[in-house]
């Protein structure tokens, strides 16, 4: 159940709008008030070292202390991050997918802990690593309930198979691995056995694209893909993009949704750590208004924030993108840029 506050948030970022019983009801599917981190220090789905270490630096700028700041109310449990030892495949590979030993390995542990934390009742949230663990997340938010709708929020598509990617590097390929459309455009995978894509690629919008691969720009051509480049956002505004990218891909209002968080879909000016980067990014106020706008569906059950490298850029650099990345994910957990209501009123005198 929401706690009064919460509820209180809801209904006044509905605005004129009047909340029926039965959206209410829908609001109370996910407890808000229960938080559960995972932490993925993984950087085998691309080259650049550094990115494992993007959990621990999240966690040390003070992620904890800034959600708890939202309400003393909040339950949070950090579950750690995955430990894994990598698959022997003996021998058995697939072509062009690098490390594919590991990123099989990480990510089914990853699955299986992300069905935990939302089998205990709790908004999961998972700190990359690089994107690549997305295939582990999203595939546990699947276990945990088949009618999910995923907010791909990345300056690239990462929708490359092993026979288009130009650089056999994993992390390019979620998407592709997660839908099922996709899923004749591949070989058999070992390890991978565990993973089977069933997620509809109409239920998939991109937000912030602006480095498509030509292969990716014709499987979103050819499938209809949901996607918003830094063009529409240019164009709509992000208000409307956010608006108009739940309407695609949930209609109803009836889907658990998952905003997958590539850091680097803000511009390196706002977010310079990171493997790779693209100029003409969203802002740091765009980037919170489409967390924001997912919490306040009252649905949104999973986050995967990834891609932020402390090893790349200055003290600065790495600062400025820390406190970016915290920005954002308080924002997912309920934070209002208008001050959060506090926990109890006793100190107001009638």
């Amino acid at each position: 159940m929401l706690c009064g506050k919460h509820l209180a948030k809801l209904l006044r970022s509905s605005g004129s709008r009047q909340l029926s019983t039965d959206a209410l009801e829908k609001f109370r599917k996910i407890n808000y008030e229960k938080i559960g981190i995972v932490g993925v220090p993984f950087e085998k789905g691309q080259r650049k070292k550094g990115v494992g270490l993007g959990p621990k630096a999240i966690r040390e700028a003070g992620l904890l202390d800034s959600i708890q700041e939202i309400s003393n109310k909040l339950d949070i449990r950090d579950y750690g991050d995955i430990q894994y030892e990598a698959l022997n495949l003996q021998g058995r590979l697939a072509t062009n997918m690098k490390q594919l030993e590991h990123v099989a390995s990480c990510t089914k542990l990853l699955s299986q802990r992300v069905t935990r934390v939302l089998n205990e009742d709790r908004l999961c949230l998972t700190l990359g690593g690089d994107h690549a663990i997305a295939i582990g997340s999203i595939d546990g938010h699947l276990k945990h309930c088949s009618d999910v709708g995923v907010i791909w929020v990345d300056a690239h598509a990462d929708l490359n198979t092993n026979s288009t990617s130009p650089s056999g590097n994993i992390h390019g390929m979620p998407v592709a691995l997660l839908a099922k459309e996709l899923a004749d455009y591949w070989p058999y995978i070992p390890g991978m056995d565990w993973q089977e894509p069933i997620i509809s690629i109409k239920n998939m919008v991109y937000i912030g694209l602006r480095s498509v691969d030509p292969y990716e720009r014709v499987i979103i051509e050819k499938f209809g893909i949901h996607a918003f480049g830094m063009r529409e956002v240019e164009r709509y505004g992000i208000k409307d993009v956010m608006k108009m990218a739940l309407e695609r891909i949930d209609p109803d209002g009836k889907k658990s949704l998952h905003v997958s968080y590539d850091i680097d879909s803000l511009d390196v000016l706002e977010a310079p750590s990171t493997g790779t980067g693209v100029r003409g990014g969203l802002t740091l106020r765009e980037g919170i208004y489409i967390m924001e706008e997912a919490y306040n569906t009252g649905r949104l059950a999973a986050v995967d924030l990834v891609e932020v490298n402390p090893s790349v850029g200055t003290p600065e650099d790495v600062k400025k993108t820390l406190d970016a990345a915290i920005h954002l994910l308080v924002a997912a957990c309920g934070h209002s840029r208008i001050g959060d209501i506090a926990d109890t009123i006793d100190l107001i005198k009638k």
